[in-house]
């Protein structure tokens, strides 16, 4: 299939080629499978691929693996046939032919939770090492030896969320979510946990994901439902959508208003979208930024190789690659081999150092192989402020500024 020089394959083609120029003799191989064309978020995939090539960078120049080899990253867009097999079909081939033809060693770089159950099961099937850096709630429940994850979950981000909202005496919760897979396991979560937890009441609507644009007469019901707390689960595209029709009708920025996921990170774009509206706005997120003084110095090394790179502050996408792959070499200087089982081994007999710290994958009681960041909630609580100047209003122990109530429109 010819493919565009401009498009996001072609993009992250190039870096894994560079990347792999210093690869040398009997490298070893780990996959990169990730959406980087439609229907899949290829901005998403671009972003794990500069991660993961960073962290072939990192190795190589750390003195690489297993008595100087070193890495080489075998690429698969996760999306190739989606158009006519769907996501998850398309995203289980390439799995399975980069556990059967590619042969790698490890793999990593799923983004999408709709198709992550259907590579988790390939990878299992065929003992290939998994890292999951998404928020699916139950991928890691499933206490699968091959599955490993040092990012959030969806239930690990809710409780900050609520526990917040309640200390502030918000009960009444409108909610809006969208119909994927990440909408759903997030606007289901809230639903139980604020309603069991903080005994809150909700009003609910969800709406199809790709073909919804008008989203007036939810709005318009949660408006009139006097919500203490307004929850966008929209996602990508329909998260800006719903801001300025909510600000169209009143409900913002008056009304305070929680997201589901950091787009707000991306702190240009957000003002740019959203205007007086964004202000007062609240998502869960790492302590991750500029300014936080626990960031270790492989992350610092990740951070001004990054900034250098590509001029900016690095998203968390591209760090939990990035960390995913010094992990993989780092326990392949502990294994017995570098076959499949013997990492797997190392992955839970080792620590690792990474950009918070040490961590251990152990075997929990509720999950397996799950190394949540420390958790907070920030704000917005001026126009154009930087995400590293925003305020973090909860927990206590780490708040920087108080909550501060949007003013009314």
């Amino acid at each position: 299939m010819t493919r565009p020089a401009d498009n996001p394959y072609a993009r992250a083609k190039a870096m894994v080629d560079a990347a792999n120029e210093g690869a040398g003799e009997n490298p070893v191989r780990v996959g990169v499978i990730t959406p980087l064309s439609a229907p899949g978020d290829a901005t998403a995939g671009e972003l794990v691929v500069r991660g993961a090539c960073l962290g072939v960078e990192y190795v190589r120049e750390h003195g690489g693996t297993r008595d100087g080899r070193q890495i080489e990253l075998v690429l698969y867009d996760d999306q190739a046939t989606a158009a006519a097999e769907g996501m998850a079909r398309s995203s289980a081939a390439q799995m399975t032919k980069l556990a059967l033809v590619e042969e790698v060693t490890a793999a990593l770089g799923q983004w999408h939770l709709r198709t992550t159950p259907w590579v988790v099961d390939v990878a299992t099937r065929y003992d290939v090492p998994i890292f999951i850096e998404n928020g699916h709630s139950t991928v890691t429940s499933e206490k699968r030896r091959n599955v490993f994850r040092a990012y959030f979950s969806i239930a690990d981000r809710v409780p900050v969320m609520l526990d917040f909202a309640a200390s502030q005496g918000m009960h009444r919760i409108g909610l809006i979510a969208a119909d994927t897979v990440f909408g759903q396991q997030t606007a289901d979560t809230l639903e139980h946990y604020g309603r069991t937890k903080h005994g809150m009441e909700f009003l609910r609507f969800d709406f199809p994901q790709d073909d919804t644009s008008d989203f007036t007469d939810a709005l318009k019901a949660i408006q009139t439902f006097e919500p203490d707390l307004f929850v966008n689960g929209g996602v990508i595209k329909t998260n800006y959508m719903i801001i300025e029709q909510a600000k169209a009708l009143g409900l913002l920025p008056g009304t305070p208003m929680m997201v589901t996921f950091g787009f707000p990170l991306r702190s240009a774009d957000f003002w740019n979208f959203t205007g007086d509206a964004g202000v007062g706005t609240m998502w869960p997120a790492m302590r991750y930024r500029p300014s936080w003084e626990g960031i270790t110095p492989i992350g610092r090394w990740f951070i001004d190789r990054y900034t250098e790179r590509f001029g900016t502050f690095p998203p968390d996408t591209a760090l939990t690659h990035f960390t995913d792959i010094t992990i993989i070499a780092a326990a392949l200087d502990a294994a017995r081999s570098d076959s499949r089982e013997d990492l797997i081994d190392a992955l839970e007999a080792s620590e690792f150092d990474t950009w918070q710290g040490r961590i251990r994958y152990e075997r929990g009681a509720a999950h397996w192989h799950h190394v949540a960041p420390e958790l907070a909630l920030l704000q917005y609580q001026s126009r154009d402020q930087t995400f590293d100047d925003s305020a973090i209003i909860h927990p206590p122990e780490l708040a920087t500024a108080g909550y501060r109530a949007p003013a009314a429109g």
